[in-house]
């Protein structure tokens, strides 16, 4: 009863050679945008904050400062693009610069204490292990694999170019918690709210709808979940750890929590985002920075949470009054999803064409070098 069967897969195998509908199923965007975002505004007030504190013990000779700062009062802005290029395993074709990109900052400070701010952000990436590997092929209803497919040498290529676009609302607190050790502890308090929708390339027509299947041969495949479009309720708090004349950081643990489920996730609690800033001023102009970030992160592809371990690392330069230029290196992924990009294919009908070979996905990990170019506030950088 196999002879027939066994007679049609070398044309399945070569019918698969073809482009295949594919994912980026996990990663750290969310996070991404919470601390390219939310943190930035409470490490503004924390660090106007503590200098001005600082400030208020002069010397007898010196008046004292007459007005408190934090959180900036009145009207502000940001606007850079952006574009990215990719570094790590994405094949051949995956080597190239990405879509520009554009991130929009709105806020307003009606005191040094509070501030709402919205927030538009992209975010472009390319994800590891879609073009490049080799990885079994099944065929629908069979838990044994009939073949292989190399993904470095399928003919048309996928186009796995990936942007995410965020909204973000939320309103800053910040309290002053006295003196410890005879320096000010403040502390800003960001309920947040985060809506993310992508894009896919591999999708065809500009959405993140594409087909994916969580066993191979055996499972289920899905078509019509959007696979990257997520809303999020977040409270985030943010304390600094280090402040002096050239050095900066603080820490942020932001509880997050879905607002619905959607897709496969069986579950809604809250998953603890924990962002660790760092900076050195090198010059009043030039700022260095770093960002590791841990989170738990929760898109319509996850039955459960993802692990998302990433960082920030970059430089940031401001020129005239408003300008700045900013080189950001960003990497990450999820440490329980695995492996990193496509694990399998399989064929659901016969003959196997391109439009009938769904991935299984693991899960993403993807590095890009970032350049942005702007005005008002560097998106990562304390203004």
């Amino acid at each position: 009863m196999f002879k027939p069967f066994l007679r049609v897969t070398a044309a399945v195998l070569a019918a698969a050679s073809f482009a295949y509908p594919s994912i980026a199923m996990a990663d750290g965007g969310t996070v991404d945008a919470m601390s390219q975002n939310v943190v930035t505004g409470a490490n503004t007030a924390i660090k106007h904050f503590m200098t001005r504190r600082v400030a208020q013990a002069p010397p007898v000779q010196q008046p004292k400062p007459s007005a408190p700062q934090g959180l900036p009062r009145g009207l502000t802005y940001t606007l850079d693009f952006s574009m990215a290029y990719p570094f790590g395993n994405v094949g051949t074709f995956g080597r190239k610069w990405l879509p520009g990109g554009m991130d929009a900052v709105l806020g307003y400070g009606f005191s040094p204490f509070s501030r709402v701010s919205a927030y538009y952000y992209e975010i472009q990436h390319y994800p590891y292990g879609f073009n490049s590997g080799t990885v079994p092929l099944y065929f629908q209803g069979l838990g044994t694999p009939i073949g292989s497919v190399n993904l470095g040498t399928t003919m048309p290529q996928l186009n796995l170019t990936t942007k995410d676009r965020f909204f973000l609302a939320n309103w800053e607190q910040l309290i002053d918690l006295g003196n410890i050790g005879g320096r000010p502890l403040p502390l800003v308090i960001s309920p947040t709210y985060v809506s993310r929708w992508s894009s896919i390339a591999a999708s065809n027509n500009g959405t993140d709808i594409v087909p994916f299947e969580t066993v191979p041969g055996t499972g289920t495949p899905y078509y019509n979940v959007h696979t990257r479009t997520s809303q999020y309720w977040s409270l985030a708090f943010t304390i600094p750890f280090l402040k002096t004349p050239k050095f900066f950081g603080t820490f942020t643990l932001a509880p997050t929590s879905l607002v619905h489920l959607a897709g496969l996730n069986q579950q809604n609690h809250a998953q603890l985002y924990q962002i660790l800033y760092l900076e050195y001023d090198a010059t009043p102009t030039t700022t260095l920075f770093i960002e590791p970030q841990s989170s738990r992160d929760y898109l319509p592809l996850d039955p459960y949470a993802e692990h998302v371990v990433d960082y920030f690392a970059g430089i940031s330069q401001r020129f005239a009054r408003y300008g700045f230029v900013q080189l950001v290196l960003n990497s990450g992924g999820p440490t329980n999803y695995s492996p990193y990009g496509v694990s399998a294919l399989t064929c659901q009908v016969l003959p196997c064409n391109s439009n009938e070979v769904v991935p299984t996905v693991g899960g993403l990990k993807a590095t890009q070098l970032q350049l942005q170019i702007g005005i008002g506030s560097p998106s990562v950088i304390p203004f």
